[in-house]
């Protein structure tokens, strides 16, 4: 039996140059790092409380319970459009979020040998409440909103053989969406409590390992929630919209050393969202479909030397029926890390990172640039005393953040604005470090 508490809290404030239109640097207005809106910014905190009590009630039972609780607030201030709105006085908008929320997480796993069948068992119950207080203050918007869901499991694993096993499981979602408007100048009714459900089931069956070979395949159905806003606005949009996905591949182990592995997948999202420059917010933007490959490598250079990378490298991400690009669907990701780790305490590791070019819009005329970064960490560990240092952007790569592509107006433009990509810069080189007590 065991009983754990932990607690964290974390505060930031920044000044920001927001998501800055490209032709405005190109034309030497700002610079990189420049600023349209100078007064972009924000201020957040949030503090978490866990509680974690673990029991095994006989060797082969074990029941758990996570509980948590969390307050969290964002005051943040954006301009996307700049003066495309409002010539007169800008587009700023000013958001506040302040919300309380927790939940629990409780299971119980029972492992036993039906017919000689090794199972395991677990069911379990999950709960959250989410309490947001929500104000936009450029469309004089306030919401208050309680968003509770209610989520029972049940999952088996199997082993019926020597190079078999199964796993399968289900699970029903409950939503409750109530929202109440304080003020409203948007249009539209923001008064009312919604309650919607889906289930969701999951398989998985791996074969092996054979000559040092297994093979699997997964499959699975999901979800992705709806603003609350939108659901109590229109009562036939779905709230909980479908996600199916499936993947099926092998792991090979060449040699002790060399491990490789191949994966195909496919995703469906029944609803997928995408961004809005314009108004900051995302919207429903229909159906889509994705699939691609994965590629993993794990090779034991020397005892104490190891190199892995992954890479992913997406075939088809678009909207049914009307193939058009889903933007900013990333088309090429990858990861390699060289890790080095000596036997008195020091470890460290050089991690490349690499994000490849994307569609910025659906009809694939825009490009959202791409980039490839380094990061070196180094780590010495003495009894209880760890300290580490990091140089992220080891050769200060100019590159970008986050990227869109929508229509903004900066003084003297046309009164209907300039379509252009946005983009916030990447952070330059800089140097992390510090120290932990462990006990």
């Amino acid at each position: 039996m065991a009983l754990s508490l932990w607690g964290s809290h974390y505060r930031a404030e920044w000044r920001g140059s927001g998501q800055i239109p490209e032709r405005a640097v190109r034309g030497g207005l700002i610079d990189r790092f420049g600023s349209i809106d100078p007064t972009e910014g924000g201020d957040t905190q949030r503090t978490n409380l866990n509680l974690d009590y673990r029991w095994r009630v006989a060797d082969n039972q074990l029941f758990t319970v996570h509980t948590y609780g969390t307050y969290y607030s964002l005051s943040l201030f954006n301009n996307f459009t700049f003066f495309l709105d409002d010539p007169a006085n800008g587009d700023e908008i000013s958001q506040r979020d302040r919300r309380t929320l927790a939940g629990a997480d409780a299971r119980y796993e029972y492992k036993s040998t039906p017919l000689g069948v090794n199972v395991t068992t677990t069911c379990g119950f999950q709960y959250r409440i989410d309490t947001p207080h929500v104000v936009l203050a450029h469309a004089a918007l306030r919401v208050f909103v309680v968003e509770q869901s209610y989520s029972p499991f049940l999952k088996f694993d199997l082993v019926p053989i020597n190079g078999l096993r199964l796993g399968t499981g289900a699970r029903g979602d409950i939503f409750n969406y109530d929202v109440s408007q304080r003020v409203n100048t948007t249009g539209g009714d923001l008064n009312g409590n919604v309650t919607r459900s889906r289930p969701n089931v999951k398989a998985n069956l791996i074969l092996g390992p054979w000559y040092d070979t297994e093979l699997f395949a997964n499959f699975g159905t999901g979800f992705h929630s709806n603003d609350a806003r939108a659901v109590i606005l229109n009562p036939a949009l779905e709230a909980l919209p479908t996600a199916q996905g499936y993947e099926f591949g092998a792991k090979i182990r060449v040699t002790p050393r060399v491990e490789l592995s191949a994966t195909y997948w496919a995703l469906d999202l029944h609803s997928e969202l995408v961004v809005s420059g314009d108004a900051g917010t995302t919207e429903p933007a229909g159906s889509t479909h994705r699939a691609g490959w994965e590629f993993g490598t794990r090779i034991g250079l020397l005892d104490w030397l190891t190199l892995s990378g992954y890479a992913t490298v997406t075939t088809k991400a678009e909207f049914d029926g009307t193939h058009k690009a889903v933007p900013l669907a990333p088309r090429l990701t990858s990861l390699a890390d060289l890790t080095a780790r000596l036997p008195w305490g020091l470890s460290a590791s050089l991690e490349m990172r690499q994000l490849g070019d994307r569609f910025a819009d659906e009809d694939e005329q825009q490009t959202a640039r791409g980039y490839t970064l380094f990061n070196l960490t180094a780590r010495y560990r003495y009894k209880m005393l760890e300290a580490f240092m990091s140089l992220e952007n080891l050769l200060d790569t100019e590159y970008r953040e986050a990227q869109f592509f929508f229509t903004s107006r900066l003084p003297g433009e046309p009164a209907g604005g300039v379509p252009d990509i946005h983009f916030t810069p990447g952070t330059p080189r800089s140097v992390l470090g510090g120290l932990a007590l462990r006990f």
